[in-house]
This record gives structure tokens, sequence and C-alpha cells, in this order.
């Protein structure tokens, strides 16, 4: 967990404004990220607040960083490419799968009308929800489960953002999305590389567009990886 350091969340946020404004600067200039919204709420959430205290005077680098659990918090330009993809606005219900940290949360609770995020270590949800709810956020709601199922009760959602590699589009989320909706994830045939993908959905069908090459950690789940490497899915 993020340790405390006696500061509100709102004083902690100004310790960084200079990397953060320079982040943006990158995510505008250097990589093309036009959308406002996005670059917006990438102002406003402090990064720092989401790594461990040790990793904190870096988190603003043009790179993924540590989690706890064996987990990452992803490149500041992943973040906001995925958000940008979505294609969303304050009118928008956002299904996220892989909350991690909670940092991608954030970013999608200023730029959405409604978050309903999944990750399935226990330990980080927990954690995820204390930081939003610190930084004053209350449209983004944290579960523990399996996000490879989805979250049936709040759909249909408007966009899908899956923050984990998994093997397979995941059939449960395309069900959740409605028509004309979007859903964002990295695909590949092994857990190390992956395609980043934008599905999305039609009343014919789906249609699906590759956006370059990432890395993610595994996508765990019922229609994603086996949690134990070398082995199927459930599913498979």
């Amino acid at each position: 967990m993020v340790q405390s350091t006696g500061q509100q969340p709102s004083e902690r946020s100004q310790d960084y404004a200079i990397p953060r404004e320079r982040m943006v600067a990158r995510l505008r200039e250097h990589y093309g990220i036009r959308d406002s919204a996005v670059l917006e709420a990438m102002l406003a959430v402090p990064r720092h607040a989401f790594v461990p205290e040790a990793l904190q005077s870096r988190a603003y680098g043009d790179h993924a960083l540590p989690i706890s659990a064996n987990q990452t918090i992803s490149q500041p330009y992943i973040v906001a490419r995925m958000t940008e993809l979505l294609r969303i606005d304050k009118e928008s219900r956002v299904l996220e799968v892989g909350a991690g940290s909670g940092y991608q949360t954030a970013v999608l609770a200023k730029v959405a009308g409604q978050v309903y995020a999944m990750e399935r270590i226990g330990d980080l949800a927990r954690e995820a929800q204390t930081r939003i709810r610190a930084l004053g956020i209350y449209n983004a709601t944290v579960k523990c489960f399996d996000g490879t199922l989805g979250w049936a009760a709040n759909a249909p959602y408007d966009a899908i953002l899956v923050a984990a590699g998994g093997p397979n589009i995941p059939e449960p989320l395309v069900a959740q999305l409605k028509i004309g909706g979007r859903l964002v994830l990295p695909i590949g045939a092994t857990r190390d590389s992956q395609t980043l993908v934008r599905v999305n959905k039609t009343e014919k069908g789906i249609e699906r567009e590759d956006h370059g090459a990432c890395a993610f950690v595994p996508l765990i789940g019922h229609h994603g990886w086996s949690a134990q490497p070398g082995k199927p899915s459930e599913k498979e």
C-alpha cells in the first residue's frame, strides 16, 4: 500500500506538478495524444500516489513500474492511448478489467461518467479503492473478481478496457458491450507480447482494429490464461 506522508492527496499531488506537466507534454507532442479530456485527466491524476514510495520519483517517466503482487502500473503513454481509443465522455459507462494500482481507474473516472473496475487480486483491489476515494473520486468502484467474466449487473457498457494481455477476446466482455461500444485490450499468442486491439461492436458482429505492439502482464481468468504458466485456462 502507499504509505502515508501525513499530507492529504491534494497536497501530495503538488509535489510532482512539473514532472506531471512534462509527462503530458510528451504525450501530446511525442506520442500524438489528441483527446483533450484524456490529457486533462493525465494532468489531474497524481501518478506518484499509485506507486510504491521508493519509486515515486520515477512515477512520471516514460515507462511502466512494478507494484505489489508482481503486477505493474502501465507506461503513461499506454494509459493515455487506451483511454483515447475508448472514445468516451461524461455520458459513458465503462468497465475496466485489471485495475491493479487503480491509476487507470482514476484516469477513466476523470473522463467517463461511471467506471466499474475489476481486479482479481484482493489486496490490490482494496488498495485501489482506498486510493481513488482518498483522491475524492466517487464515480468509480473496484471489485475483486475474475474480470474475464465481466460485471453483468452493470451492463451494457459503452466501453471496456482490459489492462492485461490475453490469448483471445473474452466472449463475456463482447456480450456486455452496447451496440456501437468499444473494447480495447492487448491480445497475443504468448504471455510475453501482444498487439493492442480495439473491438467495435456492431449490429452485424464485431470489427477488429490493430493498434501496434505492446507488452502487458498476463490476463488470468476463465477466459484468459491459467494462473500457472504452461497450463491452459479453465475455458480451454
